[in-house]
């Protein structure tokens, strides 16, 4: 990628974004309730922003190409979400107590990427690889590669995982007819790219029939989704675009996410439904779509700067 207004964007969206997404921690949002036990009755309204926001510094501190400042501020956010966490000690307590329950792994990878480990975790972890109940679970294709792509980053020994049958059985493993798609497919697709190639660090993760189909119809898929001003998955389409070879969807995406970024950095998640005044409720409602901008601006940079290449 050699266009520099692209790039300036790429860098002004994931960087404003997290600014927005450290400022609205500060403000005490996306905190755990004092009271937060194992149960975790909702995991997702729990602990789910900590984790996300966590994936997004993890990968502005692995990839290194942003300034000091985000660096800083990514850092700050790790260490938050880590202190929220007790230091590993409350995921290590809910899978010990629920071992089918995958949200311990799929939170702890993010912080162990970025040099926060919990040996005691990562024990369990191993141990329940050779359970033949826990490898059973019934699950979305594309959330089974996530919990492989953890593993892999983790280092967990003892990993059975099957990637070329993992990948089969996803949405894009079969290459389909590219109009047989709907907005959960569309986010099913981004998920299976993002955990193939380790949110762009491994592009040869994608075998190169299904690259070639993502890179023949990644255009027609995002001028669907802006058409309808579904910025949040305008974005993950665009981390995809840098994840598979050399980004082609152009500079329309990013133009528009650009475009309806607000001063303090929040993006809209969609264009139909309107940002409510109330800070808190705004965090919760398009605190993913920072996240989504983060990752795509933070990956589209590397890769222009000098990541892991893959042909065209």
């Amino acid at each position: 990628m050699t266009d520099h207004q692209l790039l300036s964007a790429a860098q002004q969206l994931g960087s404003r974004s997290m600014a927005w997404l450290h400022s609205c921690h500060e403000r005490g949002f996306g905190r755990l309730p004092d009271d937060v036990t194992i149960d975790l009755a909702d995991p997702n309204n729990a602990y789910k922003p900590l984790a996300e926001s966590a994936l997004a510094a993890s990968l502005v501190l692995r990839d290194g190409v942003t300034g000091p400042h985000d660096a800083r501020i990514a850092r700050e956010l790790l260490d938050f979400g880590w202190s929220q966490l007790r230091e590993g000690n409350l995921l290590y307590e809910r899978l010990l107590r629920y071992p089918v329950m995958t949200d311990p792994l799929e939170t702890y990878v993010h912080f162990a990427r970025a040099g926060y480990r919990h040996a005691p975790l990562e024990e369990l972890l191993e141990s329940l690889t050779k359970v033949r109940g826990i490898q059973a679970i019934e699950m979305m294709p594309n959330r089974r590669l996530a919990l492989a792509n953890a593993r892999r980053v983790i280092g967990l020994r003892n990993q059975p995982d099957d990637w070329d049958a993992l990948t089969a059985r996803t949405w894009l493993g079969a290459t389909p007819e590219p109009w047989a798609i709907d907005w959960l497919t569309g986010y099913h697709i981004t998920h299976a790219v993002f955990h193939l190639t380790d949110w762009g660090a491994r592009p040869e993760g994608m075998p190169e029939p299904m690259r070639d189909y993502v890179r023949d119809w990644l255009p027609v898929w995002v001028d669907t989704w802006l058409e309808v001003g579904q910025w949040d998955l305008v974005g993950e389409l665009l981390v995809v675009d840098s994840c598979v070879g050399e980004p082609v969807t152009g500079t329309q995406g990013w133009e528009a996410l650009a475009a309806i970024q607000r001063e303090d950095g929040l993006i809209p998640r969609e264009s139909a439904e309107p940002v409510s005044d109330d800070p808190e409720q705004a965090f919760r409602d398009h605190e993913h779509t920072a996240v989504v901008a983060v990752v795509a601006g933070t990956v589209t940079l590397s890769r222009a700067l000098g990541g892991a290449a893959v042909a065209a």
